[in-house]
């Protein structure tokens, strides 16, 4: 019983905790739109979406893997990378709240099949609700070879990442990985962001190695400043 007492008080201080740090990280951001257009461009494309992700942090924050969803800059950037209206067929792992969902959806060719995967099902549902002509499905990013059987499809040529790589253990990073680069296509492109402090935790150090093993070519991009936090992507060719 007092154990139980304790874990709640534990979780009550923590989601003070994140709601001040909220609160205050919204603030900071509308201090800074004054002097930096890129900080409104943030604030306008997120708040609708923020509120969801601080819930599903506090839930289950090693799943999650952010406080706030990716900003509208870092979604342009990594989509402009993919070259999407060259690709034929285009997996999303890890939809969140359909930052990236939407931008991919308006850069690929319209005989392109692109669909999404997402763990978390109020991310899941919060995807399909804000892009309702992609197609989400609830589930593990391991599985998606069994998605892109059902489209009818054996490979892919590009794999987006918004994953939270830094917080899965080895074994579940050794079968992500391996899972999708059975899947990508030779010649395929594997994208991945990664915030700037997660890159330097080992489960990140970890990641890098791994990525390095398993591709033949791997480039790291150049950060995001106008992300929160900044990030950056890693470039994956099979």
């Amino acid at each position: 019983m007092q154990t139980a007492i304790i874990v709640r008080q534990n979780r009550n201080h923590i989601a003070r905790t994140l709601r001040y740090l909220y609160s205050k990280t919204l603030k900071i951001y509308r201090i800074f739109s004054g002097h930096y257009p890129q900080t409104k461009e943030y604030m306008r494309g997120n708040l609708e979406n923020s509120f969801v992700f601080l819930q599903e942090f506090k839930k289950d924050m090693f799943n999650t893997g952010a406080v706030l969803p990716s900003s509208r800059g870092l979604s342009k950037f990594i989509t402009d990378i993919a070259d999407l209206r060259q690709r034929k067929t285009v997996v999303e792992l890890g939809s969140g709240t359909g930052v990236f969902t939407r931008e991919i959806s308006k850069k690929l060719s319209t005989e392109a099949t692109f669909f999404a995967l997402e763990f978390n099902k109020n991310f899941a549902n919060q995807t399909k609700q804000n892009c309702p002509n992609v197609t989400v499905y609830n589930d593990d990013a391991k599985n998606i070879q069994k998605y892109l059987y059902s489209h009818n499809k054996k490979s892919c040529d590009c794999i987006i990442s918004g994953l939270p790589w830094s917080y899965f253990n080895e074994i579940k990073q050794n079968e992500l990985i391996d899972n999708i680069y059975d899947v990508l296509e030779n010649g395929g492109t594997f994208l991945a962001f990664s915030y700037i402090q997660s890159s330097f935790l080992p489960r990140g150090i970890k990641f890098r190695k791994l990525l390095e093993k398993k591709f033949r070519i791997i480039i790291k991009t150049k950060t995001v400043w106008t992300n929160l936090p900044p990030a950056f992507v890693y470039i994956c060719i099979k």
